[in-house]
């Protein structure tokens, strides 16, 4: 598997139909809170298989002093193999190459917190509900 930076419009729509798939289809999120206002000011990131097929995504932002990591997800049939790590190392290198930015910064589902957490991130907030989900913001300094 390997993951890119989104370049074209071919890439930019293989990363928003995996996110239509995990997020929308597989956790009911309404379209109109997946796909945002905030889609044209973040660089997108898309996963391959060893196929070419997509199979996970991932969106960045800077704001401010920190990058924000969003819309991370995988296909189910590639969790569990190293996908999310693939997503995440390609964004935090991206992140990293970026002068200025002193931590990256994220909105966790609950259930992903530990994967997270492995990444080097920390919870910083209490619960809170995004698109109906359970989810606590996480940073990990640069």
């Amino acid at each position: 598997m390997k993951a890119v930076l989104a370049t074209d419009e071919k890439q930019l729509e293989d990363a928003f139909t995996v996110r239509t798939a995990v997020f929308i289809e597989e956790q009911n999120v309404p379209p109109e809170l997946e796909l945002d206002e905030l889609e044209d000011e973040a660089v997108h990131f898309v996963l391959y298989d060893d196929s070419n097929n997509p199979c996970g995504a991932g969106r960045f932002r800077t704001v401010g002093e920190y990058g924000k990591v969003e819309r991370i997800c995988v296909l189910k049939e590639v969790r569990g193999k190293g996908a999310g790590n693939i997503i995440m190392e390609a964004i935090e290198q991206h992140a990293a190459a970026i002068r200025g930015l002193t931590a990256l910064k994220l909105n966790a589902q609950v259930q992903a917190i530990p994967f997270y957490e492995k990444r080097g991130y920390t919870v910083i907030s209490e619960e809170f509900l995004d698109a109906g989900i359970v989810h606590k913001t996480m940073t990990k300094p640069l």
